[in-house]
């Protein structure tokens, strides 16, 4: 039994929801979102806040109502604070470079590699090492983080590539002669 669905959504100021049968629509100063609702899943609106509850009593009614509550309160955060993942580059001229809506990213390849952002997602280059992904969607902004470490992942035994910020490569020690 989901307890997290019992939670109910704190709505902060400047954010707007919108609820029908079917969809729920959240609007705040960073975008707005929206999501299709299940149709095991049914959600209310008192006062500032937003309640999720199952529509019937089985086990995937339950479990689908405490995915929706965070999904829908991932949405709130979202278009109010926004997410945002940092990405390092570890590498001897391995260097990124953000241009409006594209990633230049010279990886140690024969060729730079230009990596254009969904809508939606933006990319900062503080420093030619660092990448700082924001953006409203939780999921969108991990997949474009994701799809940017995929070009080079951290390798095992220099440590080498594109890690996130908080990420620890195990390294492993070299073959003995």
């Amino acid at each position: 039994m989901s307890r997290i669905a019992n939670a109910p959504v704190a709505i902060p100021k400047g954010v707007e929801t919108t609820l029908s049968d079917t969809a729920i629509s959240v609007k705040g100063s960073k975008g707005n979102l929206n999501l299709d609702l299940h149709e095991l899943v049914g959600v209310s609106q008192e006062g500032e806040e937003l309640k999720v509850a199952a529509k019937n009593q089985t086990r995937q009614a339950g479990a689908l109502a405490g995915t929706f509550r965070s999904l829908i309160n991932n949405m709130v955060v979202g278009v109010s604070e926004g997410f945002q993942k940092k990405l390092e580059l570890q590498g001897v001229g391995y260097r990124a470079k953000a241009q409006g809506k594209s990633l230049n990213l010279t990886l140690g390849y024969s060729h730079p590699i230009d990596y254009s952002l969904p809508e939606g997602v933006t990319a900062e280059t503080p420093s030619q090492t660092e990448i700082v992904i924001t953006g409203a969607d939780k999921q969108l902004v991990g997949q474009v983080a994701a799809e940017i470490r995929e070009f080079r992942p951290p390798e095992p035994y220099k440590g080498k590539g594109v890690r996130y910020a908080d990420e620890r490569v195990y390294r492993k020690e070299a073959k003995k002669k």
